[in-house]
């Protein structure tokens, strides 16, 4: 089964305590097609239901994924979801078709300013080059690569700048949305793969 929808998976260790990605959170919950899942909330002792959440990527076309850059990385728990979830013979290797023909997005905000990424700036390397792992497993997984959205300064966003990030977002997330439709050919179901 393809699935169709969009799975936007929410990675922030402390959502409640977050202006900006509960924002954008807020603003996801507004679009016709979109299933939230916030794994913080869902795994707070990060023991997951790997075979839930394999069932859940695929019943969905587009997997978002959503979370502050910490270190230059994404939060543990996402990590932590990747490697279990995400596996040899599911979707990726031999047999690992499931996620192939999928759409994969990443939504991240960062404390400092765009200015502050690339080559002759304080962080030296670009958003996209943080990115690049992630980038790398849609390639690896047969996944189209969808041109991430970034929030950037999130600690001085006035309520102005703020709202029009979430309205940005939004409208990223329903074009997104829109193009999570059933094509291609039928995916195993879940219980064909192990």
């Amino acid at each position: 089964m393809t699935g169709d929808g969009m799975l936007l998976v929410m990675a922030h260790p402390a959502l409640e305590r977050s202006r900006v990605n509960q924002r954008m959170f807020q603003a996801a919950q507004e679009v016709a097609g979109v299933t939230l899942h916030d794994l913080y909330e869902v795994y707070p002792d990060f023991t997951i239901d790997v075979r839930a959440e394999q069932k859940r990527l695929l019943d969905h076309a587009v997997i978002g994924l959503q979370f502050p850059l910490y270190w230059y990385s994404a939060p543990a728990l996402l990590k932590e979801w990747l490697d279990l979830v995400w596996l040899y013979g599911f979707a990726y290797g031999q047999g690992g078709a499931a996620m192939r023909g999928k759409r994969l997005f990443v939504a991240c905000t960062t404390g400092a300013r765009a200015e502050a990424y690339g080559p002759n700036s304080y962080n030296t390397y670009t958003i996209g080059e943080f990115l690049r792992p992630l980038e790398q497993t849609a390639r690896l997984c047969g996944m189209a690569w969808e041109k991430p959205f970034v929030l950037h300064a999130s600690g001085t966003k006035t309520e102005r700048t703020l709202q029009a990030g979430a309205d940005a977002y939004r409208r990223r997330l329903a074009a997104l949305a829109a193009l999570a439709v059933r094509t291609g050919p039928e995916r195993p179901d879940i219980a064909e793969l192990h």
